[in-house]
């Protein structure tokens, strides 16, 4: 990932109801949801919500399906991993990348299980 397509995605990132989304697409895997339903659990209206989504399309975090009459929205794993790896590509001084990286076939798209230190 380049510069600009960095500064991009996290300046898309960078508003409370688009990261809510997109955070909400990365637990739903590569099946995503309909904009109904993301509108829904997230308490926006759908004017509101258009655009927000395309926001985040056009940052090439999240994509746009058409399935029969609804839009489906999907999170980019692609371009979220890269993002991680440019932010992370010094970690420690180090030339190697130590990003988490999502693997949403790999079991990405459970929900993992919060714990609270006693």
């Amino acid at each position: 990932m380049d510069e600009k397509r960095a500064i991009a995605a996290l300046g898309a990132l960078a508003q409370e109801t688009r990261l809510a989304l997109f955070r909400l697409l990365v637990t739903c895997g590569p099946a995503g949801l309909p904009a109904g339903v993301i509108a829904e659990r997230l308490g926006i209206q759908p004017s509101s919500l258009s655009f927000h989504l395309a926001q985040l399309v056009r940052a090439g975090l999240i994509t746009q399906r058409r399935a029969r009459r609804q839009l489906i929205y999907s999170a980019e794993y692609g371009t979220m991993n890269a993002l991680l790896a440019y932010l992370t590509e010094n970690c420690c001084g180090r030339d190697t990348v130590c990003a988490p990286m999502c693997e949403p076939a790999a079991g990405c798209a459970t929900a993992p299980t919060k714990t609270t230190a006693a």
